[in-house]
């Protein structure tokens, strides 16, 4: 009978140990919530001074505490660790506050984040500074990228899209007024086409002129056709739709000048350089421009075409270098973006503060996306596998990246957002020539109005 039980539970532990495994690999919050989050606030409470110690980030304690220790207790006195604040669970990991001691930089506790990792059984360590002297501790419980789920509780707002994950759980949010230009690169199937599609679905929902130039004849942004102002499909119709946005970003300068006539006595807040100090009533809608592709606008087989091309990168590149303040904002996307492509391509590249580097084919195009402005992120952007589709680094132009990862959306369901938010559209005359054609919906039952060409991936 002894041996009979004996069998039981060690089969029964087996089977335990099994469905851990099992669930660790298929769903890994669960088993974050169930059995990584206990293991780990154990393993974090009983070896945080002996860690912190042997990531060197005790000092030793101060002379009244030091002899309060030994009048108090007569034992040895030893270096001390930053104070730590309360352990907050979350449904990805882990958050505390360290204070740290005189002396102590962020950089310190950032430089052993591996050490840390490694100590507590996490996935991965995050270090953020809070304000002066208190840094916060993020500890990631397992691969929030493998399985994208976006946070639950997201700060919103005008021109502010959350479009993808962070690896340290966060939301990227996309802020066109913080960052008013940007770049996507990546190769086929890589995922660009996946971001630019989160992007438009959150940005229709608000009362923004899109604009899109797609010169692959419309088949990645005609399924948005219904809340786009405006759409061009080749370089001709590019060369025409460039100019009006100039014409327009020059209309708002000038309303912009109009208030500028400050009377004596103008109250401060009335004084403006920029379309977001105008009134409500008198500001004109934020314009956000979409380029698929962007080098179908730079290849020239003629000398006309040459022509054609130089006065519309002459056009990109004064939006580009004015269009902020007008409230016109610009979204270029890309296989590879490099001086190869001709004159001017360089120059429009560095008015594009934020980048976006998916799966790219050679060095030499992750280079082009992040070289200039966070040179050690190239080799995390080359090294992005070819199964992850939607996994980028992301970085501008103050040096700092991560890597994101866009959740998936079907062309579908962001087409459908599009239709249901085209009352949204706001009027811009300029652009009315430019509005793409939307064929009415079919009645259910009867046959189809007008055979669309077909869209691909």
């Amino acid at each position: 009978m002894t041996d009979l039980m004996t069998w039981a539970e060690l089969g029964g532990s087996l089977a335990a140990i099994g469905g851990a495994a099992y669930a660790r690999h298929a769903h890994p919050a669960a088993y974050w919530s169930t059995v990584g989050l206990p293991v780990s606030v154990a393993r974090l409470l009983a070896s945080y001074s002996s860690t912190m110690d042997a990531c060197g980030l005790t000092v030793e304690p101060s002379p009244w505490r030091a002899l309060a220790i030994k009048a108090t207790t007569h034992r040895e006195v030893r270096p001390v660790p930053p104070r730590r604040g309360l352990i907050r669970p979350t449904s990805t990991g882990l958050r505390l506050r360290l204070r740290l001691a005189p002396g102590q930089e962020p950089a310190d506790v950032a430089a052993s984040a591996e050490r840390l990792r490694h100590a507590w059984g996490v996935h991965a360590v995050y270090v953020r500074d809070i304000k002066p002297g208190v840094v916060e501790l993020r500890l990631v419980g397992f691969d929030v990228l493998r399985k994208v789920r976006m946070p639950r509780r997201i700060v919103g707002g005008p021109l502010r899209v959350p479009v993808a994950l962070r690896e340290d759980a966060t939301a990227f949010v996309r802020d066109y007024r913080a960052v008013p230009h940007e770049l996507v690169l990546g190769a086929t199937l890589s995922g660009k086409s996946m971001y630019l599609r989160n992007l438009l679905a959150g940005l229709a929902a608000q009362p923004v002129v899109l604009v899109g130039i797609d010169c692959k004849r419309g088949v990645e942004l005609a399924p948005f056709a219904p809340r786009l102002s405006a759409l061009a499909t080749d370089p001709e119709q590019a060369a025409d739709l460039l100019p009006v946005l100039v014409n327009e970003m020059e209309d708002r300068y000038d309303l912009i000048k109009a208030r500028q006539g400050i009377a004596p006595g103008t109250p401060d807040e009335l004084i403006t350089s920029d379309v977001w100090g105008l009134p409500e009533d008198e500001r004109p809608a934020s314009i956000v421009l979409f380029i698929d592709e962007v080098a179908e606008l730079f290849l020239v087989a003629t000398r006309k075409e040459e022509e054609r091309r130089d006065e519309m990168v002459t056009h990109l590149i004064r939006l580009a270098q004015l269009g902020r303040a007008a409230g016109i904002y610009l979204e270029v996307c890309g296989q590879r973006f490099g001086a190869e492509l001709g004159k001017g391509a360089t120059m429009l590249r560095a008015q594009l503060t934020g980048r976006v580097c998916h799966r790219v084919n050679d060095e030499a195009s992750a280079k082009m996306a992040l070289g200039d402005i966070a040179p050690e992120a190239v080799s995390a952007a080359c090294a992005i596998a070819t199964e992850l589709p939607g996994l980028a680094v992301v970085g501008d132009t103050s040096g700092g990246w991560s890597r994101i990862r866009t959740p998936y959306l079907s062309l579908a369901g962001a087409a459908a957002t599009c239709r249901e938010t085209a009352h949204l559209a706001p009027d811009v005359p300029a652009l009315a020539t430019f509005r793409p054609y939307v064929p009415s919906v079919p009645v259910k039952g009867s046959g189809p109005v007008a055979t669309p060409r077909p869209v691909t991936e």
